[in-house]
């Protein structure tokens, strides 16, 4: 098993570098099953929401489905990462300022993390606590 950066995983996702977009695809096809930590895979939806990228709920979601399709890639932990998927699926939009948001996918994944980690540690799991309004609609997810 090899790693890659988030660099390596989005030029593999976007197609967009001559250079670089065929090395990231011999990398993610080659024989070495290819584990995305949650860091890489965090930073990644984060890029690709972003102000270059712009892409759409719906779009990470089509990305995320995706990455669970290829058979060579691995999550670090992949069932805290399913149950974050699902939990980003279903959140809604809420009016911030004068534009909808959605929570993002990194605070759905922390989310997950956190309960994995108390259940693993045998405590009880009493709530995450954020700023961020649309983070905020989803459950477990408390205003300070």
């Amino acid at each position: 098993m090899i790693s890659i950066d988030t660099n390596v995983l989005l030029r593999y996702l976007l197609q967009d570098d001559k250079e670089y977009s065929p090395k990231a695809n011999r990398i993610v096809a080659g024989k070495n099953k290819i584990l995305v930590t949650d860091v890489v895979l965090a930073e990644t939806l984060w890029t690709l929401k972003g102000r270059k990228y712009k892409l759409s709920k719906d779009d990470l979601l089509l990305v995320l489905d995706g990455l669970f399709k290829e058979p060579g890639i691995s999550f670090e932990d992949g069932k805290t990462v399913w149950r974050a998927l699902h939990s980003f699926r279903s959140t809604c939009a809420v009016k911030a300022g004068s534009k909808k948001k959605d929570a993002d996918f990194s605070d759905v994944l922390i989310l997950e993390k956190s309960k994995y980690d108390c259940d693993r540690k045998n405590e009880i799991f009493k709530g995450m606590y954020s700023f961020d309004l649309a983070a905020q609609q989803v459950k477990d997810i408390k205003k300070p």
